[in-house]
This record gives structure tokens, sequence and C-alpha cells, in this order.
């Protein structure tokens, strides 16, 4: 087609000759449809493409992109099919087939559908970028699994001695099964799919009579496969080899990584094995430094509390600390920190186990708990630094906790992360790790605590209706109560039908202020500076998520999932 097609765009003056010889030069070298090298070129605007095609072939132009289709319909044509010859069927009415295609001459395409599914095919012309996001939406990783499954039924056969008699597995047979095609496909079906998703983590999970792999998308697990549980072994060798972990030591934990590069961009896994009842569990957690924010302003700050975050992060010494349960965004928190004083007139260190991502400017040290060197050791060796900013990944106990209290009374910015439920719970955590309130009061400028909503997706984003007493009683005045207008994800293709797309940020933020440090000396109670806190402008975690439901960022189901009541 690629020769007639570019003779009858020439003709009709839509591209020049030079520009079908360049374009031709582009799909000999790297493939693709002369049409989709022209678009991308920018010799010819897709719109106008699908419409000459349309007047040419006298067949109507259809956008797939927001067309819904029956499921019924789209399983008619096997995915490997469609991706083939990229088309996609998007109507079926009596004996008659309706199929959406970029190349609408392709005769061999028409014959193979209707020999395939014994209708009568009427062909649409579409743009090759909706058919693809079509076939992406109607088309789902449970599909390629059922083929990458079928190769592997054909192709590997793996006996597995079940009852815990683990070591008798043939390494040499694993080592040949990790090597298998249909293995390495599923090995790079999960990972491209789980990134492709944005997806956190991956689980893969062996059970007794089960094998399952499970994405974590916006805080909350999904279960995605169900690979044959014979599989374990040379699916789960297969990781550690790319992990650079030993496949014979099946009896303890490890921890590795993978990199790996995934159209263009480089992503990193952090790889974690664990001995389970019925076989090694692994969970990879998803390191896309591209997804990384750090400008503080889009995480989610309301104006004023980021202001106050801001007063201390720049302030020339004390302790400013971020808590909150793991995934909740401290660590994006904390860079995102760095990133905004880091500047050459300054030396910034952090001492963090693992570190995540690198920075450009600041010198990062991972931990080795194996060797002695620990959160308290690195930060002494800080000291011995000329440190300007120290960043601490967590404060685990006494030792680590008196030492960054000192650093931050001797003329550095402290950074670091406790694991509490909220701000002014710290004080006490702190008080009760053996640091004495005179030294917590005067060291510690702000405490942060955070937690991460799950935001309405804006596909699919639709008003609701909630009783107004139902708000009142999570916090809400009547007269909040009875203008607000809320929302939540009804479910589309954008969301995986979850009815959430992506995360923002909760947080409640206390400066340490005369009043505070007073209460702190007094040893009062973590209520009774909760109490002053609030009073003095601090907006709790419950009022900072009411307030993302009140702009229409979350939905209530998410306010009560994450926060409790103040």
């Amino acid at each position: 087609m690629a020769g007639r097609l570019g003779a009858l765009l020439m003709n009709a003056h839509l591209i020049s000759e030079d520009q079908l010889q360049q374009a031709l030069a582009k799909q000999k070298k790297e493939g693709g449809r002369l049409g989709s090298n022209l678009v991308q070129m920018g010799f010819v605007q897709e719109e106008r493409l699908i419409s000459f095609l349309s007047q040419q072939y006298g067949i109507p132009s259809v956008d797939v992109t927001n067309f819904e289709i029956d499921p019924e319909v789209v399983k008619l044509i096997p995915s490997e099919v469609a991706q083939k010859y990229m088309i996609i069927p998007i109507n079926r009415t009596g004996s008659t087939l309706t199929i959406a295609m970029v190349d609408p001459s392709n005769v061999f395409a028409i014959d193979d559908v209707k020999f395939m599914t014994g209708y009568n095919v009427e062909p649409v012309v579409a743009s090759e970028g909706s058919i693809k996001s079509a076939i992406d939406r109607y088309y789902d990783s449970a599909d390629m699994l059922q083929t990458v499954m079928q190769d592997i039924q054909d192709e590997i056969n793996i006996d597995i001695i079940e009852d815990d008699i683990e070591d008798n597995i043939d390494l040499g047979e694993i080592k040949q099964a990790v090597e298998d095609a249909p293995v390495v496909k599923l090995v790079n079906l999960i990972l491209s799919e789980a990134i492709k998703k944005g997806a956190s983590d991956i689980h893969i999970e062996p059970y007794e009579k089960d094998f399952r792999v499970r994405y974590r998308i916006d805080g909350v697990l999904y279960e995605t496969m169900a690979p044959p549980k014979r599989l374990k072994d040379a699916l789960t060798s297969r990781l550690k080899i790319m992990a650079e972990l030993d496949i014979a030591e099946r009896r303890l934990p490890q921890d590795g990584r993978i990199k790996l590069k995934m159209k263009g961009k480089e992503v990193d896994l952090r790889v974690s094995t664990l001995p389970t009842l019925f076989g090694e569990k692994v969970v990879m957690r998803i390191l896309d430094k591209s997804n990384l924010m750090l400008d503080m302003t889009k995480l989610g700050f309301e104006p004023e509390a980021l202001k106050k975050l801001q007063d201390a992060i720049f302030s020339p010494y004390g302790m400013v600390l971020v808590t909150g349960p793991t995934g909740s965004g401290k660590s994006t928190t904390l860079y995102s920190a760095m990133g905004q004083i880091n500047n050459p007139e300054i030396n910034i260190m952090t001492a963090e186990d693992p570190v995540e991502y690198n920075l450009f400017g600041i010198n990062q040290v991972q931990m080795k708990e194996e060797i002695g060197l620990n959160f308290a050791a690195a930060l002494r060796s800080f000291l011995r630094q000329d440190p300007d900013v120290v960043m601490v990944g967590e404060i685990r106990d006494y030792e680590t906790a008196e030492i960054a209290v000192k650093a931050a009374l001797t003329g550095h910015l402290v950074l670091s992360t406790l694991h509490t439920n909220d701000a002014p719970s710290t004080i006490n955590r702190l008080l009760n790790m053996g640091i004495e309130p005179f030294l917590v009061a005067s060291s510690v400028i702000l405490i942060m605590a955070q937690r991460l909503a799950r935001r309405i997706c804006h596909e699919c984003k639709q008003q609701v209706e909630i009783p107004e007493k139902t708000l009142i009683d999570i916090g809400l005045t009547p007269k909040q109560a009875s203008s607000i207008t809320c929302y939540q994800g009804t479910g589309c293709s954008n969301c995986s039908d979850t009815g959430y797309k992506g995360r923002v940020g909760l947080y409640e933020v206390m400066p340490i202020d005369e009043q505070i440090r007073e209460l702190i000396l007094e040893g009062a109670s973590a209520a009774e500076i909760k109490q002053i806190a609030i009073r003095n402008g601090m907006q709790s975690l419950r009022m900072s998520a009411l307030q993302k439901l009140m702009d229409g960022e979350t939905t209530l189901d998410e306010v009560l999932r994450v926060t409790f009541g103040d």
C-alpha cells in the first residue's frame, strides 16, 4: 500500500516527492506504516490524512478513542490479529461486522477477518493512534498473558516437587527454564504492564494451589495475573538473575536491584525476595525518576501550609521532621525540600536506606548495616564533613535521635522522618526514645504529618449526592455541608475501572512556636499540644482531607480511609 498511498498523497498535493522519499527512508530503517511516519515527521496532519483516505476509498472515518465498543464484539477478533493488521471491530449488526482500519485497502486483513468470524466485513478508516489506544483499552494484559501462557504450555515442562522439598529442585533445570523465551516474555510482560499502569510495587506470590501477581496502584493492591503455579521457580529465578541474586539460596531473604530501559526511560526496580511456606515471594518497588515530583507547589499543599514548610527548610539550623506510615510520600517530600534548597553554596549530605533516587549536587550515602554503617554512624561521619544540611532517612533509635538533635543545635539544618500517626504525637515519640524535653523544644522547628489520598479520575468524574448529616458527622460545618458538591469516578479505561487516577497529598504542618515549646517543657500530652496547634492555625490531616473533598479532588470514601476524625 505504501507506494500507492504515497503516489495518491503526492497527486493530491498533500506532500512533496522529497517528503515522501524521507518518509520511505524512515520506514525502511525503522519500520512502521508510511502514513504514521508522514504524520510523525510533521509532513501531513493526522486528521487530514484520515479525511483524505475516507474520501479516496468512499468509506466513513471514525475516532475510536472515545468509542464505547461492546466487549462481545471485541472478542470476535483476537488481539494478535488486531495488532498485526492495526484493526479493531467496533460494531456488529446482523451478519455485518464493522471494523476500524488504518489501511482500508488491506484486502488480506478483510479476508482474514471474514474467514475467521464468518461475518461480512464493512471497513471504516481511523487513525493509528486511536486504534492503538483502543487495542490497549480493550485487549488488556489478560489476552497477552493467555498467548504467553499458551507458548509456555507448548514449550516448557518443569516438574516441581511440592510439599516443602524445595531443595530437590534441579538448579540446572531451573537455569535452563529461565532462559526459555516464554518465561522471559512473561517476566517482561509483568514488568512492562506494571510500569504502563503506573504501579508503585509488584507482588509475585506463591500459595499452596495458586500463584498470583498483584500491582499496587495509587496505594491499593489489585490482582492482575494468575500464571500456572509450576512456573513459580522459573519465574522467580529469572527475576533473581536479573537482580544479580543467588538463585541457589532459597532459604534466606535477599535484596537486589534491576535497572531496565523501557520506551527510552530508565526505571529502577528494588527487588526483595522472602521465603514463604510455598516458595519465595518477590516484591519489586518501582522507582521511576520521571515520576519524582520535585516541585513542592504541585504536591497538594494548601498555600499557608506550604509557606510554613518553606520557612522551616530555609532556616539556617534546626530539625524538620516528616512523619507518616510507609508509602505516605515522606521521601518525595524530603527530596522536594532538598531540591528547593540545593545550590552550589551549601553542602547537603543524606543517609538513606535505601537511596531511592540519585540527585545531582547532593552527597547520598547508602546504609550497610552488615558492616556497621547505620544512620548513627553515618551521621557522626557527616558532622566531620562540613555539612550545611543533613538528611537522615529515619530516626529509629535513641543514638540516631541524640546525634540528630545535637547537629540541629550546632548550626545544621537536619531533615528526617519518623513513623507516627500525626504531628503532635511525634513529640512524645522523641521523649519516649530518651531525648530530654528541653533538647526537643530547642532543636525541633517544624513537624509535618502526611498521607496520600487517591484523586478522582477526571475522565469519569461524576457528581454524587451525600446526605448533609453524613458530611457534618465527618467534620464539615452545617454551612459547608449544605454548599459542597461531592464527586466520584464511575470507572473507565483511563483509570482501569477504579474511578481513581493518581494521588494527592494531605498535610498537617505544625511549626514549633513559643507556646508549643512551653507545652513540651511542661510535659503536655499530644492531645493538648494538638488542641493548641489547631487553635494557632494548624490544619489537621482530617481538615486537609476535607479541604480536598470540598475542592472536588477526592471522595468521601478516601477521606474516611486515610484519616481519623479529630
